[in-house]
């Protein structure tokens, strides 16, 4: 079977897709930085009868790192790396003037630096795998100027030049930036509290991400919403 490594997998988009790879046949490696949401997840998951483990741990910790890739291991590799865990920088956001570095610096650690931490530590694994993949869940906030979006924005453009170079540097592998869209998330709650104009689940974009693991376009920034209307 697959193997893939989910970060930020208790909830939200980490879970929904988490639950598709799962239904396919997919073991699974989940992360999350709270135990008990993540061991729910992880026992919903095992239902499907694949191989589910769980790792509570923050991604910015090199150990809890290389624990990941080293359950993954003992499962039989890494085909799959999803760098799905990701912090805003500050909560609720606010305007640059206001962005405390420390939260900029959170925001850089946890969404790039992490995830490129995460990448060297599984890459020999992935060079193994006939079908090596990297997906760097991503924003619209990368690309364009949203007010108050400026620290999270800033480390997911980030993200995305890492992913583009990565694909570069590793052509027998493909890395894909994806931005997911709007979605009901948690984190959008904290981003932008008492906004509840409606937003679609977080399972609503998952056959975007499917899609490209059935085609296995080329290394590039990806939108969830543009592979939709392909796959409708």
């Amino acid at each position: 079977m697959p193997v893939a490594i989910i970060t930020g997998a208790s909830k939200g988009l980490g879970r929904a897709l988490a639950e598709a790879l799962a239904e396919r046949g997919w073991d699974l490696v989940l992360d999350a930085r709270t135990g008990p949401p993540l061991q729910e997840t992880a026992a919903a998951l095992g239902a499907y009868g694949t191989r589910v483990r769980a790792l509570p741990g923050d991604v910015t910790d090199g150990a809890h790192r290389a624990g990941l890739v080293a359950v993954a291991r003992e499962l039989g590799g890494v085909d799959l790396l999803v760098n799905n865990a990701s912090a805003l920088g500050a909560e609720p956001l606010v305007r640059l003037e206001a962005l405390a570095l420390e939260g900029l610096r959170r925001a850089l650690e946890v969404n790039v630096v992490a995830a490129l931490g995460l990448v060297q530590e599984a890459l020999p694994l992935l060079r193994e795998s006939p079908a090596g993949t990297v997906i760097d869940v991503s924003s619209d906030a990368a690309a364009e100027a949203y007010e108050t979006w400026g620290g999270y924005g800033a480390s997911k453009a980030a993200l995305d030049h890492l992913s583009a170079v990565l694909g570069a540097e590793e052509p027998g592998l493909r890395v894909w930036a994806v931005d997911p869209g709007d979605m009901a998330t948690d984190l959008y709650a904290a981003a932008v509290p008492g906004d509840d104009d409606p937003r679609p689940g977080p399972a609503s974009v998952v056959p975007a991400f499917l899609h490209l693991l059935d085609r296995r376009p080329e290394s590039g920034r990806y939108a969830a919403p543009a592979l939709l209307e392909v796959t409708r």
